[in-house]
């Protein structure tokens, strides 16, 4: 677990991102000395309209006095259409700012909802002596209408450090013909019905330095078919994924680090690109029988920061041609 560099913007790992229940002191307890490199405390779907007001000081109480290590801390708040989102966003950061890595805010439909936040974080900031600008935003995208204004979302706020995909949700606003949150839909029998949503959530993230995390799969007891689901986003290039479920964590842990060889292989070829441009002083160079360049070196980067993130060890060393 750590940051990694992607175009000189430091990023937190989120391979693994645990929900935590805020009404359920047992599983806040739990949560702190679980392997997640992420564990967002949530105040919405997971907790009772009657229980939001007591999550919200069992909330502040664990960030407070809790052994979180080097997880990132995010509190779950409601989403703008609700009655309890104000007093979420004030008790939460007033309570416990300084213990706090980001806002996660759900159903985010345009990019004011995002910039609501974001000012309003501002104004607690400044009023509790925190430092502005510290505690980050990740906006989840839930609905038709949060897809179509994604690309204003993804560019709204210089808080924001990842867009997560909300599939539940989603597939109802679509009229999805499916009760199975993360499986593909009945009837679909070939491709994956969920591929263009996931680029959409892909390229509007990377097209602003920020993070995509796919959603959960609500069948917790089926690590394999969790395993299936977060290799075809993971595939194309997702940062990391929800997890319901500690059986769920150490299998998203290794799905979206990167293995041990191509984590060699990346820094294999930053060594190689390195010294050919160095002390060769050539624009490309060989790494054994594969041609390397400028791009190489871009793709390599990316690999071999989420493997040091993860907490990789080189097995390989490079050698510089005779």
């Amino acid at each position: 677990m750590g940051f990694f560099a992607v175009k000189g913007r430091l990023m937190r790992s989120r391979r693994s991102t645990l929900a935590v229940p805020g009404s359920n002191l047992r599983f806040l307890e739990k949560a702190q000395g679980l392997p997640a490199d992420e564990i967002f405390l949530d105040l919405e779907d997971a907790v009772a309209p009657g229980a939001k007001e007591e999550a919200r000081k069992n909330i502040v109480a664990a960030l407070n006095t809790g052994d979180w290590g080097s997880k990132t801390r995010v509190v779950r708040v409601n989403d703008l259409g609700t009655q309890w989102t104000y007093r979420d966003v004030i008790e939460v950061v007033e309570g416990a700012g300084a213990n706090l890595d980001c806002v996660m805010l759900p159903k985010v439909q345009d990019a004011s909802q995002v910039q609501w936040l974001d000012y309003t974080l501002t104004q607690i900031e400044k009023a509790n002596g925190l430092k502005v600008g510290r505690i980050g935003i990740e906006a989840q995208i839930e609905d038709a209408r949060g897809m179509v204004n994604i690309d204003t979302i993804a560019s709204s706020s210089p808080r924001l450090e990842s867009l997560v995909f909300g599939p539940g949700d989603f597939m109802a606003s679509l009229n999805m013909k499916t009760l199975v949150v993360g499986e593909q839909p009945p009837g679909y029998d070939e491709g994956d019905a969920y591929h263009y949503i996931l680029m959409k959530i892909l390229m509007a993230a990377r097209a602003n330095d920020l993070q995509a995390i796919d959603g959960p799969y609500f069948n917790i007891r089926d690590t394999e078919a969790f395993t299936r689901v977060a290799r075809r986003s993971a595939a194309l290039g997702f940062d990391g994924k929800w997890v319901l479920h500690p059986s769920q964590i150490d299998a998203a842990n290794e799905v979206y680090a990167p293995g041990q060889d191509d984590y060699d292989h990346a820094e294999l070829i930053l060594d190689a690109y390195t010294y050919c441009t160095t002390v060769e002083l050539r624009g490309a160079a060989t790494l054994g029988d594969e041609m390397i360049d400028e791009a190489s070196r871009k793709m390599a980067l990316v690999i071999a920061a989420k493997g040091r993130a993860a907490g990789l060890a080189r097995t390989k060393a490079f050698e510089p041609p005779a």
